[in-house]
């Protein structure tokens, strides 16, 4: 019989092993180290590397910088608008992927999962082109917002929906069907158990796609780039164009919002989905 351990003789004892504390703090300082930097610096007083200061001035700019705040926005509704379908489109996609059987199954499933394979230089021309043999890209331009950006909606939808697919139906491969089968013994209908049992056990998947989907519209550049046509610059594209004319302090301030906005998003999601919530 192996002997009890005592505190400090554990395989869990990371004091008795620097180099896993090493390769920790490396690892944080690599992913968090630029993002700091970042919010950092978006108090300084100088646009310079070197910290002349602290001051709130830059936000104040940024909030009244009218291109940036309108390029905001446009990005904001985009990830909500696309997020939405995204969710629906993919949740119906992994059901019909997990529940049913039928010809070219396989063939479907590449489909789907061929944006998330397919470099985004390779989907951005893709959509341009087909925007712009449709029409779509000149028709659009003279719409009242939000119709305007209807294209780059479109776009984000055609690559955020398959992102949410694969993490519903990962989470459908658990799902014990003895428990639809019970609900309908007990007299619900095909909705009634579709909305009080599938649901409710596929909602963790269906946040996560969702904030997956949110994320990924929020900061894509490649395919808006592609897809946007004169007057619906989101913030990435907005961001870009200031960086090519020079650092300023704005571009932080700006920025740091942006990821308040998805952390924010975050914290939702895992309060939504409550800690240690179990799946019904």
């Amino acid at each position: 019989m192996r002997a009890a351990l005592k505190p400090g003789q554990g395989p869990l004892d990371y004091a008795r092993r620097p180099w896993i504390i090493a390769l920790f703090a490396a690892v944080l300082v690599f992913l968090y180290a630029p993002i700091a930097s970042l919010i950092a610096f978006s108090f300084n007083v100088d646009k310079s590397g070197v910290w002349h200061g602290f001051t709130f001035l830059n936000y104040v700019k940024a909030w009244h910088n009218d291109q940036v705040f309108y390029a905001l926005i446009n990005s904001i509704t985009i990830a909500l608008i696309s997020t939405f379908f995204s969710t629906i489109f993919g949740a119906m996609t992994a059901l019909t992927l997990w529940r049913f059987r039928f010809p070219m199954k396989h063939v479907y499933e590449n489909f789907v999962a061929l944006p998330i394979v397919v470099p985004e230089i390779c989907m951005g021309i893709s959509l341009s082109m087909f925007f712009s043999y449709t029409g779509m890209m000149s028709a659009v331009r003279d719409w009242i917002w939000p119709l305007n950006l209807i294209n780059i909606i479109f776009a984000h939808i055609a690559f955020s929906f398959p992102f949410v697919a694969v993490v519903v139906r990962s989470r459908l491969v658990g799902f014990n069907r003895q428990l639809e089968e019970a609900s309908k013994d007990l007299g619900a209908s095909e909705l009634q158990t579709f909305i009080n049992v599938l649901v409710p056990f596929m909602m963790p998947a269906l946040v996560a796609g969702a904030l997956l989907a949110f994320t990924l519209s929020l900061d894509d550049f490649v395919i808006t780039l592609f897809s946007s046509g004169p007057g619906s610059v989101t913030f990435p594209v907005k961001i870009y164009g200031m960086v090519k004319r020079g650092v300023d302090m704005q571009i932080n301030a700006a920025s740091t919002v942006l990821i308040v906005i998805t952390l924010a998003a975050t914290l939702l999601a895992m309060k939504m989905l409550g800690p240690g919530k179990p799946a019904h």
